[in-house]
């Protein structure tokens, strides 16, 4: 089975930064799509930032510019390196991977893996 193991989170003050990581195990990791998602007290689950198997990054409008996604394939590892905080980001971050599958008519598909989520507050 496929899982997935979120770490890094914790209290930091507005400005500070932190480092999240998720290790993959069950799937071969270099054929994932990754994401990292997140989901405040009320609030609906968004994506935060996201990286394909090829490399591709893509980002959530309210944190382009301060958040960076990377991968580390030979490790089996997501990061997100956070900077610049703010309290806004205080949420659940849930690392996500898309792992490909076949069926038996050897049609391409899709799974969605998620792990439990690590919390992170911004406060002073």
């Amino acid at each position: 089975q496929v899982q997935l193991v979120e770490s890094g989170g914790g209290l930091v003050q507005p400005g500070g930064s932190l480092r999240l990581s998720c290790a993959v195990s069950g799937s071969m990791f270099a054929n994932n799509n990754m994401g990292w998602y997140r989901q405040g007290p009320g609030n609906q689950r968004e994506l935060v930032a996201g990286i394909t198997s090829g490399g591709l990054t893509t980002y959530g409008d309210s944190v382009k510019g301060r958040f960076t996604i990377s991968r580390d394939n030979a490790k089996s590892t997501v990061h997100l390196q956070m900077n610049s905080l703010k309290p806004e980001d205080t949420a659940v971050y849930y690392c996500n991977a898309r792992v490909p599958t076949w069926d038996r008519w050897g049609r391409r598909t899709e799974d969605d893996y998620w792990g439990q989520g690590t919390q992170v507050t911004v406060s002073s």
